[in-house]
């Protein structure tokens, strides 16, 4: 059987509307083939309980809140109206709370169940309602040390600033802004510096590059000069030190022995004398040469006779 074009366009138009309502449930959660159980709550302020929020037992999530309005009694009152979708019972007597699931988190519904009543609550069953102190409270007890320490510290910082207001003069002020603009033009010449020396670096980066390279070979062919130069020194001169050591030897024993002419000038008594006696009469052949010159040098024309020796007294004796 061939479908004309509008029956076609019409069971499409169902099919979509359908996906529609379905999706639109299932992004606001709810069931469409489990009819949900309906309770409410009244409270006097909902401390920002929006819709949609989780409803818990011991932390797990049973249902959400479907819906929060005001009471048509003039008492102000809110009333939350919430599902639960699993299959969870609970007393009439149970306790129903607004908490704060986090600091900064939104704030959630609880079930908090009370297990010693069999009264069990029916859907569409108003029950009691509370909101958790602490939410509010901590809020403000976390806030209370904050204020304390913020107030003692502005007390302290008026404190500091009469103080610096009685002891900053004119006089005081003045010479304050002449020590920050000196130091001022101190910091912008340190600046200039700066920035001439970084240039001067930049520009003879090469330069210095080249010259750190070289004063490393430099010093790195000294230093394996010196370690040559000190192996062969070291070794020419224990042979040296050596060779001198033996000859001094040498040279001592010899003298002992009363060899060569120091070891007998030392040793033999006899040159000894003989060198005494000869040095003696050097010595009056001097003096006497001293008294009578006449005897050794003189000049006559007639052939005069010399005096003969007369040899002179020993000044000793």
């Amino acid at each position: 059987m061939k479908l004309s074009r509008e029956v076609k366009t019409g069971i499409f138009a169902i099919v979509s509307i359908l996906l529609f309502i379905l999706g639109y449930n299932f992004l606001k959660g709810t069931e469409l083939f489990n009819k949900p159980k309906v309770y409410f709550v009244k409270y006097k302020n909902v401390g920002g309980l929006a819709p949609a929020a989780p409803v818990t037992v011991n932390g797990m999530k049973v249902g959400k809140v479907k819906d929060i309005y005001l009471a048509s009694n003039k008492g102000g009152e809110v009333i939350v109206e919430f599902i639960i979708e699993k299959d969870f019972r609970f007393s009439k007597t149970s306790l129903v709370k607004i908490y704060s699931s986090s600091f900064i988190g939104g704030n959630n519904l609880g079930i908090i169940p009370d297990y010693t009543s069999n009264d069990l609550a029916q859907p569409n069953d108003t029950l009691k309602g509370q909101v958790d102190a602490g939410m509010v409270d901590g809020i403000l007890e976390k806030f209370d040390p904050i204020e304390k320490s913020l107030l003692s510290t502005l007390k302290n910082l008026d404190s500091v600033l009469t103080g610096l207001d009685q002891i900053l003069d004119d006089t005081t002020k003045a010479n304050l802004r002449e020590s920050i603009a000196k130091l001022n033009s101190t910091m912008t010449a340190f600046n200039g510096a700066a920035s001439n020396m970084n240039s001067l670096l930049a520009t003879n980066k090469d330069k210095l590059s080249n010259t750190f390279t070289n004063l490393d070979k430099t010093t790195e062919n000294f230093a394996r000069f010196s370690d040559s130069l000190a192996q062969i020194e070291t070794g020419k001169m224990m042979k040296d030190l050596e060779n001198t050591i033996s000859k001094f030897n040498a040279i001592a024993s010899q003298i002992e022995s009363g060899e060569g002419s120091v070891g007998k000038l030392l040793k033999d008594e006899k040159l000894y004398d003989n060198l005494e006696g000869a040095s003696k009469q050097l010595e009056q052949l001097l003096q006497d040469m001293k008294l009578n010159p006449k005897r050794y040098v003189h000049f006559s024309l007639f052939g005069k006779k010399g005096k003969e020796y007369d040899p002179p007294k020993d000044p000793e004796k």
